[in-house]
């Protein structure tokens, strides 16, 4: 399942984010990701989360992003959840690369089992309509 929570700067996208991949942490058996450009979030997200900073991998593109999503749940079946921040800076402001990258990520076998969250840093209507129906509302 693939979930986005979009609005522009200042919104309160990184403190859902925050709420909901600790919740992720309380509830799940398995295994909770969160990756982010740098490491703001370290004291925010709970110390059973893993806290991944793309930076530290290159992951600099939608391309790379998607193959290290895909490595991740490939990897590790435990995996239950999947947050990702600041989506765009990590990828691009490329909306339609990213839709591109949401449609890649919804042909993995992985996908039907990993709940994967992205925040994205504009309004809605920037995006690609066909990511209306990931919205979070």
């Amino acid at each position: 399942m693939i979930r986005l929570i979009v609005g522009n700067k200042g919104s309160g996208k990184t403190k859902t984010l925050i709420r909901m991949t600790n919740e992720a942490v309380a509830a799940s058996s398995g295994n909770v990701v969160c990756l982010e450009k740098g490491l703001k979030l370290t004291y925010d997200i709970s110390h059973k989360a893993r806290l991944v900073d793309t930076d530290e991998y290159e992951v600099d593109s939608f391309d790379a992003l998607f193959g290290f999503l895909a490595g991740l749940m490939a990897g590790n079946y435990d995996i239950t959840h999947i947050f990702v921040d600041a989506t765009l800076k990590i990828g691009g402001r490329d909306y339609e690369a990213f839709a591109g990258l949401v449609d890649r990520l919804l042909k993995l076998p992985a996908a039907a089992h990993v709940e994967l969250v992205f925040t994205v840093s504009c309004d809605a209507s920037e995006l690609p309509e066909r990511l209306g129906e990931y919205i979070l509302k």
